[in-house]
């Protein structure tokens, strides 16, 4: 099983970054794939996450309207289209999947290195 996170970075304020990641592993068929974050002394904080069943992405309130979460799940890829970016955003993100065709909470199996994104003001 392996999660492979890329395009973390340095912005300022207001700009935009893409993170991806790719999964994969011998059971991985339809699966759940989400994305996390966190900052320095603080929690695990969901972020979004998009179901194979159901093209119908979930957002945390904090990042709605903000970032889009895509996949292409044929070779299980997320994307995670991070807009406007605020100081607040600053963190380590990770990528997460769930062996589920479709979930809704937050307890995942397996998880991405994680990728620096920091945002300058």
């Amino acid at each position: 099983v392996q999660l492979v996170e890329s395009g973390g970075g340095f912005v300022q304020a207001g700009g935009s970054l893409r993170l991806s990641c790719a999964a994969s592993g011998p059971s991985f068929s339809r699966i759940t794939m989400g994305w996390f974050r966190q900052a320095p002394g603080k929690g695990r904080e969901f972020l979004a996450a998009t179901m194979w069943m159901a093209d119908i992405p979930r957002y945390a309130d904090s990042v709605k309207g903000r970032f889009t979460i895509s996949r292409d799940s044929y070779n299980n890829t997320s994307w995670l289209q991070m807009n406007s970016l605020k100081p607040e955003d600053t963190a380590v993100y990770y990528c997460a999947v769930k062996e589920a065709a479709a979930y809704w909470g937050n307890d995942y199996d397996f998880w991405g290195q994680g990728a620096q994104v920091t945002v300058s003001s």
